[in-house]
């Protein structure tokens, strides 16, 4: 019988450009962290006085007390709300990620922690026309009844917390977030801090005057305290709904069930309409997902290697993101691909590839990145000739003593030593900095090499016949760094044009008989006083444009410019 030949995934001009869900929850979920946003500004506001945070009241009160501003809160309020549910029932699994457990759980707790702000500020004024003040506010829940304010404290973190979450997996993908990723991290931790501290010396200032903030007093306390349980219950009804239905939707499933074969013959057995990823996550086998299953990113994608042919084909999201990455028509998202029939897949990033890129941290770096960098390369000029008369201890001896100075170098400049081959190093600077500040410490590092090797000329000196010498080639511009190798030999490097071109500096430096060979683009970077030696322009083989480099003997000769 012959098998249909699945087709090539179109390009992105050819994928349906609809509003998705994801969309309308990214949205709500902007207008909903925007309120947050200014309402915490406005507590901050505590920091200078009470009157403060009136004023800023007024402006808060324009931008979400009108029929506009109160429409779209509520609605994007009601909306995401919604969409949480939606989610919860569509996964078939509760098996996730702890940071997508912690946003789900914490989503769907802010109704139940938010209902008593609520119904005390907007609803009040609603039924009365009273509007509560600053002073109100910081009466009931600072002097009244502080369990309240504990609890309420506790609602805007976990909103926040919530927020933030949703934003870092909205924006952990895109090329910029490494670069702003510190500045974000900072920001999501000062703004609650803030509006905290504001509401508790506003509170200070409310202890020590009491008397000048007038007391406003309200006859529907008992309708309000009826509204809120009724809210309460409206909430929790609904989850039970969406989590009964879950249950029926597993009962009807139990006769419908597909066959999953994973590398190894192992074999998981879902049902019908659960994902690849869920099915993984079911039966406990590790799958990189870093969007959280999402289909934002390809990082789950598998490659369907039998029953391809009699899967639904895929949706408009995940065409897109195939597309992106010119997938092969093999591959799928594990995410978003719901099996009917059996069928046999291999994923693509190993579970052995995600853990490693999981230990390098969340700078993105591993995951695949362009960075701005400098690039030093090191060897010894004549070592081979040096070791003919030597016996191999001695060798790996000097040449250990030899990688010792260099990675402390490297390491105490903040480079990263990427690896030495033969008498050979490679570091990269700039993964965490500036593209100036990486040139000045690949420089520095330069410096402190050659200084090591000239203390371990002194420290050998009876021992060997002609002192070690050093070369280095510098060099500065873009280059590609992640995670590439394959088993043990896997590791976090570089490629591109830069990684070439600092190797033909370095070994241009050898064919010299120099120390240094510094590209112009480093020593621009860096600043250094160039001017008295000389240029060159090298031709480096598979570069079209020849680079512009200065020949320096002697490295403790160049000085940093002004």
């Amino acid at each position: 019988m012959s098998r249909r030949r699945p087709k090539a995934y179109p390009g992105p001009s050819h994928v349906d450009r609809t509003i998705s869900l994801r969309d309308v929850r990214l949205v709500s979920g902007l207008v909903l962290g925007a309120f947050l946003l200014t309402h915490f500004s406005n507590h901050a506001l505590g920091l200078f006085s009470i009157d403060a945070m009136e004023s800023g009241r007024r402006v808060f009160n324009l931008l979400w007390r009108n029929p506009v501003g109160s429409a779209l809160l509520y609605g994007s309020l009601f909306l995401h709300f919604a969409l949480a549910l939606e989610a919860l029932f569509k996964r078939r699994t509760l098996r996730m990620p702890v940071k997508e457990a912690a946003q789900l759980v914490l989503g769907l707790s802010l109704p139940f922690l938010l209902i008593p702000h609520v119904v005390a500020t907007r609803i009040d004024y609603s039924l009365t026309a009273r509007d509560l003040g600053y002073p109100d506010v910081i009466r009931s829940l600072w002097i009244q009844n502080p369990e309240n304010g504990v609890r309420q404290a506790l609602a805007l973190l976990i909103a926040w917390l919530h927020g933030c979450l949703g934003v870092y997996f909205w924006v952990r993908a895109k090329d910029w977030f490494p670069r702003y990723a510190m500045l974000l991290y900072t920001g999501a931790l000062l703004v609650p801090v803030l509006a905290l501290l504001g509401f508790a010396e506003a509170g200070k200032q409310f202890t020590s005057d009491p008397a000048r903030f007038a007391l406003s007093s309200t006859s529907v306390a008992d309708l309000l305290a009826e509204i809120n349980v009724g809210l309460y219950l409206a909430f929790a009804c609904l989850i039970g709904a969406v989590l009964a239905a879950r249950g029926m939707r597993a009962y009807r499933n139990l006769s419908t069930r597909v066959r999953v074969i994973y590398p190894g013959h192992q074999v998981v057995t879902i049902p019908r309409g659960f994902s690849v990823l869920e099915g993984s996550r079911i039966a406990g086998i590790p799958h990189q997902s870093a969007c959280g299953g999402r289909g934002r990113c390809s990082t789950c994608r598998v490659r369907v290697i039998a029953g391809l042919d009699v899967q639904p084909t895929p949706t408009a999201q995940e065409l897109t993101t195939l597309a992106r990455i010119k997938a092969g028509p093999d591959i799928r998202l594990a995410c978003q691909l719901r099996p009917v029939h059996g069928l046999s897949v291999v994923p693509v990033l190993s579970a052995a590839r995600a853990k490693q890129m999981d230990r390098i941290g969340d700078s993105h770096v591993a995951r695949g990145t362009e960075h701005e960098l400098a690039v030093l390369f090191c060897d010894l000029r004549g070592f081979t000739r040096l070791t003919e008369h030597r016996l191999p201890f001695d060798t790996v001896f000097i040449l250990n003593r030899y990688f010792e100075i260099v990675g402390k170098a490297v390491e105490d400049t903040g480079g990263h030593l990427d690896k030495f081959i033969g008498d050979g190093a490679l570091a990269l600077f700039g993964l965490t900095t500036t593209p100036e500040q990486a040139a000045n410490r690949a420089f520095d590092a330069a410096l402190r090499i050659v200084k090591g090797v000239e203390g371990l000329n002194v420290s050998f000196a009876s021992e060997l016949e002609h002192p070690l010498q050093v070369v280095i080639g510098l060099h500065a511009g873009p280059a590609v760094v992640g995670e590439m190798g394959y088993g043990q030999a896997r590791g976090l490097t570089a490629v591109g044009d830069t990684i070439n071109s600092a190797s033909r500096l370095e070994n241009l430096a050898k064919e010299l008989g120099v120390e240094l060979v510094i590209s112009d683009e480093l020593a621009r970077r860096a600043r250094l006083d160039l001017s008295r030696y000389e240029r060159r322009t090298v031709t480096v083989r598979g570069r079209a444009a020849p680079i512009d480099a200065w020949i320096v003997n002697h490295a403790s000769e160049v000085t940093l410019g002004e």
